[in-house]
């Protein structure tokens, strides 16, 4: 089975991992600090805070802003439902804003209709690795105070009108999972524009433990000591997983070139296909290609899956709309809210997109699909 995406592992990267597990540290130790130092570059030069998953990154984002009980956050329904659980859990209630016809991106202006004074954070997801439209959504964020977020598991790397993804929002999560533009096995990062934010997020996935001696409030105590103020959990990443992640990082560059490349060549290929439609790029950004996801017509969709998987091309279809899933119906979100982000829905099917794919297996699912479609 070709798979839809799958990580890509070097010898050096091998090396580097092996070189931690021979070492003194295997985390919290200078690898980690590293990593991050290197990420914050990569994000626009703001401070970067590692963590084990995509999904903490978003815990710790909202956390780190603040989400509680009372406010409200307005999410695309069009991603992984930890977009949306990550505030949920914290006692936030996820306002869905209906994305664009064509890009399945967060519409800005769904959004202007539906912010309050309760709205504490405004959460875009560069779909497939395409940044949303940043500028009008920080314009509608700030005139009521919100915060940006901007979901990035697909996108670092990319830009937007000449600004790097983690520059665009004000905070911003990666993932590092295996199938994403770079990986650490599991792993992710929030990268922040405001030092304050991104030092709560530090101290929320570090146990809450607070070190600095200047903010304690039991002062007698010995070199030792260390304190907690507000709650958190432990989503340190490894240095283990950091060595695989800083070695990723000097091949981000070649990543972004051949998923690029592999964009361009089904382009070319599957642009006037009855039935079928290829994503769109607008003029104004650089992405970094994450998904391949074409919009099967006329029904067909699950019947083109099928086929496709009993070819042996390991399509498959991202995301349900979140507010689809059990946990959020139960609260009474229902179907038919957000319709573009329905309708995409139905049609979509990501076709195989990593950068070990050769030019002969892309031609293969070329070659497959039409044959399916016909």
């Amino acid at each position: 089975m070709l798979p839809y995406g799958r990580q890509s592992i070097s010898e050096e990267d091998i090396e580097a991992v092996v070189a931690i597990l021979r070492g003194d540290w295997l985390t919290t130790g200078p690898t980690v600090t590293a990593f991050e130092e290197a990420v914050g570059k990569v994000a626009g030069g703001h401070r970067a805070v590692s963590c084990t998953s995509g999904t903490a990154a978003l815990h710790m984002g909202y956390a780190a802003a603040g989400v509680g009980a009372g406010d409200e956050v307005i999410t695309t329904p069009m991603t992984f439902v930890a977009t949306a659980s990550g505030a949920s859990i914290l006692g936030a209630k996820i306002v869905f804003a209906d994305v664009e016809e064509d890009t399945a991106l967060i519409d800005p202006a769904a959004v202007e209709a539906l912010v309050t004074e309760r709205t504490k954070v405004v959460a875009a997801v560069d779909y497939a690795g395409h940044p949303a439209d940043y500028d009008a959504l920080q314009a509608v964020a700030d005139r009521v105070g919100a915060l940006t977020l901007d979901d990035a598991a697909h996108s670092i790397g990319g830009s937007y009108r000449g600004r790097p993804v983690g520059d665009l929002a004000d905070l911003t999560s990666f993932s590092f999972f295996p199938t994403k533009n770079l990986t650490t096995a599991e792993g992710g990062a929030l990268v922040a524009r405001d030092d304050a934010i991104a030092q709560r997020a530090h101290e929320f996935h570090f146990i809450g433990l607070v070190r600095d001696q200047s903010r304690f409030r039991m002062t007698d105590e010995g070199p030792w000591h260390q304190e907690v103020h507000d709650l958190g959990l432990n989503y340190r990443l490894t240095d283990v997983a950091c060595a695989l992640g800083l070695s990723q990082l000097t091949r981000l560059d070649a990543f972004k070139t051949r998923r690029t490349e592999i964009t361009a060549r089904y382009n070319a290929a599957l642009a006037d296909v009855p039935g079928l439609r290829i994503p769109v790029q607008r003029d104004d950004v650089d992405p970094v290609w994450h998904l391949y996801p074409v919009r099967v017509l006329e029904g067909r969709r699950r019947e083109v899956f099928e086929k496709m998987r009993e070819r042996g091309i390991g399509v498959q279809v991202n995301y349900i709309p979140v507010y689809w899933h059990p946990v959020y119906a139960d609260l009474g979100y229902q179907r038919g809210m957000c319709p573009n982000a329905e309708a995409f829905y139905a049609e979509e099917l990501s076709l195989p997109l990593y950068p070990d794919l050769t030019d002969a297996e892309v031609d293969r699912v070329i070659e497959t699909l039409v044959d399916v479609l016909g």
